[in-house]
């Protein structure tokens, strides 16, 4: 992460979870939505498979990522951002978060930024405890430092691991190169 990009904002991290329809394609349009709504410099990690966890019995298996870039508002403005795109790609405004859906977008991170109001906290509250944001978030960040830890990304998916029990570890695709290699 270099300042170079100064100009654009401040970086973010935002994971993205889907289970319903076409995950990969949920993913991709989130991706899509974000860039065109002002989010710079996206990087999309790969797509993991990962079993779904704090979820109803017979809940589908979600496809995970994350997303970094830069965004130049606030963060009550990206939560927006986020909200309306999960909206528009299918989920509904008033959701039971145990159920499967379309496309779910958490703000994990917003630069150094530890914020704690009713709407909103950050880094985001389970971050260091699920590997399906963890993982892909080491893909693309493993130095980034997570404020209020003292641990970089790296160190807390190293801890996570070691957990007992641990959460299933997320399966990576194995078309994500070429998801990669291809326009959002």
């Amino acid at each position: 992460m270099s300042d170079d990009l100064a100009c654009c904002g401040e970086w973010v991290a935002i994971g993205l979870g889907s289970n319903l329809g076409d995950p990969a394609a949920n993913l991709r349009a989130a991706v899509r939505c974000l860039a065109a709504r002002g989010l710079a410099a996206p990087c999309l990690s790969p797509f993991y498979l990962t079993a779904p966890e704090e979820c109803h019995p017979g809940t589908p298996d979600f496809l995970n990522a994350v997303v970094t870039g830069r965004w130049s508002g606030t963060p009550d403005s990206l939560k927006v951002v986020c909200q309306a795109i999960e909206q528009e790609l299918g989920r509904a405004t008033l959701h039971d978060s145990r159920a499967a859906r379309t496309l779910d977008l958490d703000l994990l991170l917003f630069s150094a930024r530890e914020l704690r109001t009713p709407q909103l906290t950050i880094p985001h509250p389970r971050l260091a405890g699920r590997l399906f944001v963890l993982v892909p978030l080491a893909d693309l960040v493993p130095e980034w430092g997570v404020p209020g830890t003292g641990r970089t990304v790296a160190q807390l998916l190293a801890e996570c691991r070691r957990q007992r029990p641990a959460p299933p570890e997320p399966r990576r695709q194995k078309d994500t190169a070429q998801m990669l290699g291809t326009p959002f």
